[in-house]
């Protein structure tokens, strides 16, 4: 998978994951709703698919999802956490109750 090619995430709100199907097999971001937020919980990606952006993918489309839904963020995933602390224009989506060093600057 070459990385211009488009990654197709689809958001499964039967299972409540982000996903992407990769000839078979499933990446995926979980999800839950929590209060008034979406809970980010876990990130898959096959090893074979590793290094191709998919997981970055999937975050981009479920923090946009985050943001349409107009819900503050819970990060229980290192890989979703990982992203965000890395991209400022996330930083606004988290609940600070919950992870008070985005409140500090600190992320």
């Amino acid at each position: 998978m070459a990385a211009q090619e488009a990654i197709n995430v689809v958001n499964n709100k039967n299972d409540l994951q982000f996903e992407v199907n990769l000839n078979g097999e499933l990446a995926y971001i979980k999800y839950q709703y929590y209060k008034k937020d979406i809970a980010f919980m876990h990130t898959v990606v096959p090893d074979a698919f590793r290094g191709k952006g998919i997981g970055g993918a999937m975050a981009v489309v479920a923090l946009a999802f985050a943001k349409d839904q107009h819900r503050k963020i819970m990060l229980y995933c290192p890989f979703v956490s990982k992203y965000v602390k890395e991209h400022a224009e996330y930083h606004s989506l988290v609940d600070t109750d919950y992870h008070p060093s985005f409140k500090l600057g600190k992320a």
